[in-house]
């Protein structure tokens, strides 16, 4: 049978069998514990440049939709699992897991003790590596990993953000959520959807590396959403008088994405409420005028704690980031409200004179948790009431 390869920087190798497309890449290796939203972690930008390996070891069993990905194509240069399974069964898949990395030239390997390879990383720290599914020597794969440039100080925002200005589902087509249908009801349940409210809110929307479904969320809440590119400037998104700024997730190094951090900090000058997840919580703390640090081996996952200080209430939340704000950098203007419980990591800050916070995790968690989902209304509040 065929065999794959990873490679790690410090020297360790694991062979395993391949499936999706035959190729290399090289990338951060990291992992993710979530037990499902395998397709939603294909296609989440944030993960451009690494190689996720996922701790839960079946994959593959409902295999994938068109209608649950995350933005316009995968990202992730590589993916590791325990095993691949071989049956797809679920009411709407259209096509497997194989099938779809093929589609979309990603390599991927199984076969392989994902269980010992999170505990090096957790342990070592996320390392650069090189995954391969084809002929390829040991010394050669570890001399790629060891020979790629690594995240820090690099941009890869400008990747995977659209490069146009474009308005979010002005027809109302793909926002809504589905209606459970109940046991009386003889009707496709994919064609059955809640109603949406009116889009009576206008915001701008920098997309970062933006998440389908922080739009969907948005609208949800009757925002009207102009989505732009991570380098527009501050004078184009005031031209557009919005109501509110929503600045989204995206991938690698916040620091490096200076053009961002400039237009970020000229529009915080302006007072309009400013909402931001992720990358943009990172970006904001850029902005403000703080420092980020990168993290051990990163938060990746649907089940991180998270404490708001505010009222001593936890969320269980889902995260990918690898970089974080440091706390200490912080003026006396920013307060954080929340915290990681695990790792005591900043989570969420607020400015305490003008209408912005963040968050450092993703509310609009597809497939979920749920717990964190109320951000969005506390937006909208802050635009109507300034609270």
């Amino acid at each position: 049978m065929k065999k794959a390869i990873l490679a790690l920087e410090d020297g360790t190798v694991y062979h395993g069998y391949p499936f999706g497309a035959t190729g290399s890449a090289c990338g951060e290796v990291c992992f993710n514990t979530s037990m499902t939203g395998y397709q939603e972690i294909l296609t989440d930008p944030s993960y451009k440049a690494q190689i996720v390996t996922m701790t839960y070891p079946h994959i593959g069993n409902y295999g994938i939709n068109s209608l649950d990905i995350e933005s316009w194509r995968p990202h992730i240069s590589g993916f590791v699992i325990r095993e691949l399974s071989p049956v797809v069964s679920n009411w709407r898949a259209e096509k497997s897991l194989d099938k779809y990395l093929k589609e979309n030239n990603i390599p991927a390997i199984q076969g392989i003790d994902t269980r010992a390879l999170t505990k090096k990383l957790r342990v070592r720290g996320a390392m650069n590596g090189f995954i391969s599914t084809e002929d390829i020597t040991d010394e050669e794969a570890v001399q790629k990993a060891r020979s790629w440039q690594g995240l820090i100080g690099f941009d890869y925002v400008k990747d995977v953000t659209h490069q146009e200005p474009f308005d979010w589902d002005s027809e109302d087509r793909l926002s809504a959520n589905f209606r459970l249908v109940t046991g009386g009801e003889s009707v496709n349940p994919c064609e059955i959807f809640e109603p949406l409210p009116p889009a009576d809110i206008p915001i701008v929307a920098y997309d970062f590396g933006t998440k389908y479904n922080i739009l969907r969320r948005l609208r949800q809440h009757g925002f009207k959403i102009h989505v732009v590119p991570a380098f527009t400037s501050a004078e184009y998104v005031l031209s557009k008088k919005p109501a509110g700024i929503f600045l989204s997730n995206g991938p690698g190094d916040p620091s490096a994405v200076l053009y961002a951090i400039k237009s970020i900090a000229d529009l915080i000058k302006t007072g309009i409420p400013i909402f931001g997840i992720c990358l943009g919580h990172q970006i904001l703390g850029l902005a403000f005028g703080g420092k980020t640090f990168k993290l051990k081996f990163g938060h990746r996952g649907a089940n991180q704690p998270v404490k708001d200080l505010s009222t001593g209430k936890v969320e269980i939340t889902s995260q990918n980031h690898g970089f974080a704000v440091d706390p200490k950098s912080l003026s006396d203007d920013i307060q954080v409200d929340r915290i990681n419980l695990n790792d005591n990591t900043v989570e969420g800050m607020r400015h305490k004179k003008k209408p912005i916070f963040c968050v450092q995790y993703h509310p609009e968690a597809s497939p979920g948790p749920h717990d964190s989902t109320p951000l969005f209304a506390q937006f909208r509040r802050l635009i109507e009431n300034g609270i």
